[in-house]
């Protein structure tokens, strides 16, 4: 079959080694199916291709794209297509009040492109930021203030999609689109029309089918599709949203946008219970809150200990309760007579504290920060080897205080006392979060019994939603018939089998004859490194990952590490071999090509630091002649330097006399008869830097030019070191270069291979010379390397001894000191147009990026960062090592950079700008030479 499927999507378009099939064995969910291939379709003809393939050899097939799914519907034991690395076309229309989107794109991405319109998509899940829209389609997706109005199937215009049998695209948009129906489909068509009036005849489904749809209803099938919808063609589409990939593809959507107001007030109440503060809903809600968000005790006691956490928490009693509520306004005068009335609501309300609402974006992002961190403090603090489960229902308001009341006895009978809930109480949706090993037959007996009660309370007592805005999934798919009935599953149960005849999308979810299917392929979490255990593998890491669209992700990376741990449990022949292929592949695809850069960790909910755990693999797998060498050339830094700099003079005359072409050749000579990886020459690098001469008497700072400005800091438009020095004294302000700088070095490029002692060598001898050349800290020190500043402000991975005197000494990013020492006290001129810059990922974790726009923005006219701008992959030189690596990684942010018409692009690393400068072939400079130009006399 692997021949069939590299003929139907082209070829490098297929994954079928252990590793790669491993690595995508899991979503979101804690299910775990293992694929037979990887594909990764890019166009409608390899959708249909995939179909016929599928059909003809009964192989299932399931659909990706982010994979943030909570409910199983992203695995598949049959053939995976992915489409996270294609289907990214963004199309804005009507001035933004309508949008064109591909699967592929992230919500978020949608919105940002929105936003200078006033507009936004309607679904607004707490994952919009990580999720694609071919998730928010497939799981028709809310979110906290979308409510029924405003989800995906409400404000989608027109869709494209595929069915299994046919080849041709069908567009509900086009005028002809049932017409082209009729031809394609005739006897689906009939079908179709049936059930539709089967549906319209009966009073008692129908009736249904309004009431269950007032509250958010993501189970089963769209069923108030056939209510909505008249024509055949556009009633399939409508039933494609929420299908969770059963019954087709969908290639692009038009939503319909909704109003983005841009000022918002935020409070936070406290009530003595639950009863009370569900008391309060209806005020608040018709007072005009756009969210309302609901939290029970367990839920505020999981967060007690977070920064900015109020103080009333660990005073709360067991029964109280709180609401985050939220008012969004079009103008200040609108936004002052919302307060007049919220103000008003609060006298009648039952609080155990004042509440004043802000609209101070800092104090207002600090109460979401409470509401946001409560899911990833229980994924934080659950033991080891157990999963997260985040469960998702729904209820008539008025029944919302009685079914968590409900609920938190549930969680006390079987014993899951820390479940925490929260949701969104505006609409009676709510989540609970809670910890649960399948480890062990008894633990997954426990959880049977647990959901049991769960379907009843919800679905029968309460007559709610068993799944809100998660989809259906594999967990709830057997209990679809017990929400919905008889007669609306058998119409379910026909749709399914009309369109998709041979069972072959994602069979198990939604519809299925097994009434312990949410009990099977369930996901167990071998415990591996401490570093990662915590990983719930939610991918909310993978749009950020330099590696994403080349080898693996962090999810992935944490993924094969667990499926590892599960081979090694085995211990059988067939899991040996495959063991063996794995960690082959895992030496390249998890630890050469990954950059390190830590920008997972600043999206992961628990905070993980993948690159970590890569830097710990690195040390155990690296030879010990490797060590020894780093080590030798750690205890004699000059000397290593003064090679290096030979190395780059001699690489730049070699090129110009012999082309980058034969020093490609030469090093590939290198490589066999070595057997080691050696870098590429990259001409875009620049050249050893002039150090300025400085004096230390009149020191207003150190300045520490980073190993790799000194190195490559000097491309065409001059070196940073010259530059940082005149702008410094153009503001009156002395920098001092110590003449003892070469050699010295933060350590990062040994730390980042796994070169331990020379890392600790190369950081304690740093140390000590900044402590000399500071006077004991009383100057600051400042670098021109954003990743050499965040190594030294990054204590956590400095040696003991370095940390200790970093704890007097200061060391300031290049772009953090400019814009805070210099900038003041000088007066720079919009000498550009427009300047293009590439934050580098230091910075972004620095959380200075706004200072390197702010920089900009004094010199140009225009401030531009890309959408798609993001770690260059270069990460020292991993990518002289891997330039491949680099490609991938800038691929995005360089088709991007290709249409601006920016006059200069900028950023604040020697070697990133280099990556850029190859990758978009722009010619990227460090920042000063903008600041230099503006401020020259």
């Amino acid at each position: 079959m692997s021949n069939q499927l590299s003929l139907a999507i082209g070829p490098g378009r297929l994954l079928s080694r252990p590793l790669d099939r491993l690595a995508h064995a899991g979503d979101a969910s804690f299910y775990r199916l293992v694929p037979k291939s990887v594909v990764f379709p890019e166009k409608t003809e390899d959708i249909a291709s995939l179909f016929q393939t599928c059909r003809e050899n009964r192989t299932p097939l399931a659909f990706r794209a982010a994979g943030t799914s909570l409910s199983g519907q992203a695995v598949t034991d049959g053939i995976l297509a992915d489409l996270s690395r294609d289907w990214k076309t963004v199309e804005i229309l009507d001035e933004g009040c309508r949008v064109r989107v591909e699967p592929g794109v992230i919500g978020g991405h949608v919105n940002r492109l929105l936003k200078p319109y006033g507009r936004k998509i309607g679904p607004d899940p707490a994952s919009i930021d990580a999720c694609m829209i071919g998730g928010i389609l497939a799981n028709n997706a809310s979110g906290m203030c979308c409510g029924v109005r405003d989800n995906a199937y409400h404000t989608v215009e027109s869709l494209k999609y595929l069915i299994p049998h046919g080849f041709h695209v069908i567009d509900t948009g086009c005028p002809e689109v049932e017409e082209q129906f009729a031809v394609l489909h005739p006897e689906l068509r009939t079908k179709l029309l049936e059930l539709q009036r089967r549906v319209r005849e009966s009073s008692e489904l129908t009736a249904k089918i309004r009431s269950k749809y007032r509250i958010k209803n993501t189970v089963g099938y769209a069923l108030n599709a056939f209510l909505d919808e008249e024509t055949p063609a556009k009633l399939l589409g409508r039933l494609m949203i929420g299908s969770e990939g059963t019954l087709g593809f969908i290639a692009e959507a038009v939503f319909r946008t909704v109003p983005d107001p841009p000022l918002k007030m935020t409070g936070l109440l406290f009530f003595p219970t639950v009863a009370e503060a569900c008391d309060a809903i209806g005020a608040l809600r018709d007072s005009g809150a756009a969210a309302i968000e609901l939290m029970d005790w367990a839920a505020l006691r999981s967060i007690r200990h977070q920064p900015g956490a109020p103080e009333i928490i660990p005073r709360l009693s067991k029964t109280a309760a709180a609401l985050l509520v939220e008012h969004q306004c079009g103008d200040a005068g609108e936004l002052s007579e919302r307060r007049r009335v919220a103000d008003e609501v609060l006298k009648g309300l039952s609080l155990l504290a004042p509440v004043e609402f802000t609209d101070h974006p800092y104090e207002r992002a600090a109460l979401w920060k409470i509401r946001k961190g409560m899911y990833p403090s229980v994924g934080a603090a659950r033991a080891r080897g157990t999963a997260v489960i985040i469960e998702d229902v729904a209820v008539p308001v008025g029944r919302l205080a009685v079914a968590v009341t409900d609920l938190q006895g549930l969680f006390i009978r079987h014993g899951y006392a820390d479940t925490i809930i929260f949701g969104h109480a505006k609409d009676g949706n709510i989540h609970f979060v809670m910890t649960q090993s399948f480890n062990e037959t008894r633990e997954i007996q426990r959880y049977e019994a647990f959901m049991a009660d769960v379907v009843d309370l919800i679905a029968v007592r309460h007559g709610g939603s068993l799944k809100a805005e998660h989809g259906t999934g594999r967990n709830m798919a057997p209990f679809v018939e017990t929400e919905w009935g008889g007669e609306a599953y058998r119409i379910m149960r026909e749709l399914k089998a009309a369109v998709d005849p041979e069972n072959i999308l994602n069979p198990g979810v939604i519809i299925t004859d097994d009434p312990r299917a949410h009990l099977k392929n369930l996901k167990s979490l071998p415990t591996v490194e401490p570093t990662v255990d915590k990983c719930i593998e939610c991918g909310f890491c993978e749009h950020v990952c330099p590696s994403r669209d080349l080898t693996l992700t962090p999810r992935q990376r944490i993924a094969v590490r667990r499926e590892r741990a599960r081979l090694l449990e085995q211990g059988d022949a067939a899991s040996a071999a495959e063991l063996a292929a794995v960690e082959r592949a895992y030496l390249y695809d998890g630890l050469d090509t990954c950059a390190t850069d830590g920008l997972c960790a600043t999206v992961c909910p628990v905070g993980i630091d993948t690159g970590e755990l890569v830097k710990q693999l690195r040390a155990e797998h690296a030879p010990e002649r490797a060590r020894r060498f780093a080590l030798a050339l750690a205890r004699h830094p000059v000397a290593t330097e003064r090679l290096a700099g030979l190395g780059v003079r001699l690489g730049h005359a070699a090129c110009a006399a012999f082309g980058e072409s034969f020093l490609h050749r030469l090093t590939r000579v290198g490589e066999r008869v070595t057997g080691a990886t050696l870098p590429k020459w990259n001409p875009k690098l620049g050249t050893v830097a002039r150090l300025p001469k400085t004096e230390r008497a009149r020191a207003d700072a150190v300045y520490f030019p980073a190993c790799v400005t000194r190195l490559f800091g000097e491309p065409r438009s001059g070196g940073a070191p010259v530059l940082f020095v005149e702008v410094a004294q153009r503001a009156g302000i002395n920098l001092w270069i110590p003449p003892d700088v070469v050699g010295t070095c933060c350590g990062m490029p040994f730390s980042s291979k796994g070169y331990e002692e020379a890392f600790q060598t190369t950081a304690i001898r740093t140390a000590e010379k900044l402590r000399d050349w500071t006077d004991h800290g009383r100057l600051p020190v400042v670098t021109d390397a954003s990743s050499c500043a965040f190594t030294f402000q990054s204590a956590k991975n400095l040696p003991e001894r370095a940390a200790e005197i970093f704890k007097t000494v200061r060391v300031l990013d290049a772009v953090e000191y400019a814009h805070d020492a210099l900038l003041p006290h000088l007066a720079p001129r919009k000498v550009l147009p427009s300047a293009a810059l590439h934050p580098v990922c230091s910075l972004i974790k620095m959380g200075t990026t706004d200072k390197l726009s702010g920089i900009a923005a004094a010199c140009a006219e225009r401030v531009v960062v890309p959408e798609n701008a993001g770690c260059c992959g270069f990460a020292g030189d991993r990518g002289l090592l891997f330039p491949e690596l680099t490609r991938s990684a800038t691929a995005r942010e360089a088709e991007e950079v290709a249409r601006l018409a920016a006059d200069g692009f900028y950023s604040s690393n020697p070697m990133c700008e280099a990556g850029m400068r190859g990758a978009t072939d722009r010619p990227y400079e460090s920042f000063l030479a903008l600041l230099e130009r503006a401020t020259r006399p």
